[in-house]
């Protein structure tokens, strides 16, 4: 299970890498092409031409940290992405859901419930007695 504060943002880089490169070469594309802060904490996900590998990159405590995972049979089931932008933002359950193999394109999520903005209504019995 992946937990992941939700300051944390994923962010998968909509163009196929090279798994050859490095943190470095990674730490290049994420400040280059992606035009982001590495050192923000933040999961940079890239992954492979044939599908098959992904890289995650993040700093951690003063270092990088490269995550690697080379699936032995099929590919990583990817979001759509607009081919005009360079990197697509998800979750941490969309991003288990990928490392997992899951097609989280085809998962239904339930409505969450979220509160009201507007303070709800005074009710009859919530008056202040009359004096």
């Amino acid at each position: 299970m992946l937990t992941l504060p939700r300051s944390v943002r994923i962010l998968i880089g909509s163009v196929p890498v090279d798994m050859r490169k490095s943190i470095d070469g990674l730490l290049a594309i994420v400040r280059d092409e992606l035009q982001e802060d590495a050192y923000a904490g933040h999961l940079y996900v890239f992954v492979s031409r044939r599908g098959d590998r992904v890289k995650i990159l993040n700093f951690d405590h003063g270092g990088f940290v490269l995550y690697y995972k080379r699936l032995e049979r099929g590919q990583f089931r990817l979001p759509h992405m607009d081919p005009s932008s360079m990197a697509i933002e998800i979750d941490a359950t969309q991003l288990a859901m990928l490392l997992d193999g899951i097609d989280y394109g085809r998962v239904r999520r339930p409505e969450h419930w979220e509160p009201l903005l507007d303070p709800p209504a005074a009710r009859p019995m919530d008056k202040p007695p009359s004096p």
